[in-house]
């Protein structure tokens, strides 16, 4: 260390020390900026069926594929290290967007394409679905979109979060809707509450048939993220139970699901496009 280093003034330090402290805590707060992806949804995904569902406008969205392509250059960006230093919420608003950005941009790359597709399942090949294709940058790698739901949102254990189930979207009809808002850190719990309460009223996927619970099959798919104890829930029933009013379910029908005398059966899935339709 030379002499000049050890003398430096002390407001010259202050100075270094202010700006050492902002370039390396921001991460921490989970600094990431969702606008454009936000922006993208508030033009192109379009609510229907009265507020529960939504559709993409896919053809608008592929006129000017640079803003989406923007976002995620930018979500490539984020080290792992920054990335971990933020808070739980914010990592886990960043996942779900990137995951449902990096879906936008597969339709979009595959509807481009010579050959038409009408479900998401069309894309990939007999070996490899669309899910399992290495196309997503992130954290200096390339990863699918399984990884990012499955290895990362679900298998890293530290988010036990049923409710992304309602927030991370398969570009399908029977999915959850994709929201027309960017996730945050700070609004997550609101917007995944919301996102569960929209998906459990509507009747096009989950209803009461006067004898037993038609549910989606998502919850026949994932039913062990519903029973590791969530807000205190073991049990599918009752998971299901908290969102009794959203199924139009009486008190003495909700006590019955909760305590597991209720039957469930499971609907088929459309896996249709969630596309905009005339």
């Amino acid at each position: 260390m030379s002499k000049t280093t050890r003398r430096r003034a002390p407001k010259a330090r202050l100075l270094i020390s202010a700006l050492f402290l902002f370039v390396h805590a921001a991460p921490a707060f989970g600094d990431f900026d969702h606008g454009r992806w936000n922006l993208l949804l508030s033009k192109h995904v379009i609510v229907i069926a009265d507020g529960l569902s939504t559709a993409v406008d896919y053809a608008s969205l592929g006129v000017n594929r640079e803003p989406l392509q923007s976002y995620l250059e930018e979500t490539s960006r984020v080290s792992r290290a920054s990335f971990d230093a933020w808070e739980t919420s914010d990592q886990l608003a960043f996942l779900i967007n990137l995951y449902n950005a990096a879906t936008v941009e597969l339709i979009l790359d595959n509807m481009a394409s010579s050959d038409p597709i009408d479900s998401i399942r069309d894309i990939g090949s007999l070996f490899t679905s669309a899910w399992e294709l290495e196309r997503v940058a992130l954290f200096g790698n390339l990863v699918t979109l399984d990884d990012i739901e499955h290895d990362m949102i679900r298998g890293w254990g530290r988010y036990n979060e049923p409710r992304i189930h309602f927030a991370v979207n398969c570009a399908a009809i029977g999915c959850p809707a994709l929201r027309a808002e960017a996730y945050t850190g700070t609004a997550l719990e609101a917007q995944l509450e919301d996102a569960t309460r929209d998906f459990l009223s509507d009747r096009s996927r989950n209803y009461f048939d006067g004898r037993r619970l038609r549910l989606s099959s998502i919850f026949k798919w994932y039913r062990e993220d519903f029973e590791r104890g969530w807000g205190g829930s073991n049990a599918l029933g009752e998971f299901v139970a908290r969102y009794s009013s959203d199924l139009g379910l009486s008190v003495e029908q909700r006590n019955e699901l909760a305590r597991g005398d209720m039957g469930i059966r499971f609907l088929s899935y459309d896996w249709g496009l969630n596309q905009v339709r005339d």
